[in-house]
């Protein structure tokens, strides 16, 4: 069970994570091609330290995957600095995360998009969730089963999925609008690459990967694979 995440005094630039979160900009970002301004900005004003439990925050910045559930994590920074690079959100998107954890990944597109959906499954982490988005004006959290994505605020410009697939679903496929693009992990021969796709005319989604990654696997899409490499 996650550990409880007090919300009580919220950590910011005046903390004693400061340091980490500039150091963590500029060796963990910045020598691996996240250098989009809006990004650096987002990733180096969002308190990590929030989202993780509170006996794991002095490893909150750290270069890898940091555990907050029996059988899920919060994936490495720079995981998901170059995941909002190669999404390149937009003012007008909506957006979609499936896998959302504890909304990290959710408050860094809060602020450069139109909204976000945050989808969890796992009770304890919903919770979390919940609690962090309940003020909100973009982040609607959701709960349900991550395969099924969330037809409620479909169709969707962007989906990030937080984790690596085996798959992506059909029920996903179709809640993406015309030309929208969907960001996730994938394992290829047991490298864990990036990848990105669009819908394709027979409505399944081709993903091109474009780098390797430390992503950890969501075991609700250990499926027969749908995608296939372009």
């Amino acid at each position: 069970m996650i550990d409880s995440l007090s919300r009580s005094q919220p950590s910011r630039q005046n903390d004693g994570f400061a340091d980490a979160r500039r150091a963590m900009v500029n060796s963990q970002l910045r020598t691996s091609d996240v250098n989009t301004p809006a990004i650096i900005q987002v990733m180096d004003s969002v308190p990590r330290e929030e989202y993780v439990p509170e006996s794991k925050r002095s490893f909150a910045y750290i270069d890898r995957a940091v555990q907050i559930a029996t059988d899920r994590v919060l994936n490495p920074p720079v995981t998901h600095g170059l995941m909002l690079e190669r999404a390149a959100a937009r003012a007008d998107d909506n957006v979609l995360i499936i896998g959302a954890n504890t909304g990290y990944l959710a408050a860094l597109l809060a602020p450069y998009t139109a909204s976000v959906t945050a989808l969890e499954e796992d009770d304890d982490l919903f919770s979390t969730l919940n609690n962090i988005m309940k003020d909100s004006a973009k982040v609607t959290a959701v709960k349900g089963n991550l395969a099924d994505g969330h037809k409620g605020n479909a169709p969707y410009s962007l989906i990030l999925i937080d984790g690596a697939v085996d798959h992506i679903p059909a029920a996903i496929t179709k809640q993406l609008s015309e030309n929208g693009r969907i960001i996730c992990g994938v394992s290829d021969n047991g490298v864990m690459r990036l990848a990105e796709g669009r819908v394709s005319s027979d409505g399944t989604v081709n993903l091109n990967s474009y780098a390797d990654a430390d992503i950890a696997q969501l075991t609700a899409f250990t499926k027969a694979a749908e995608y296939r490499f372009a």
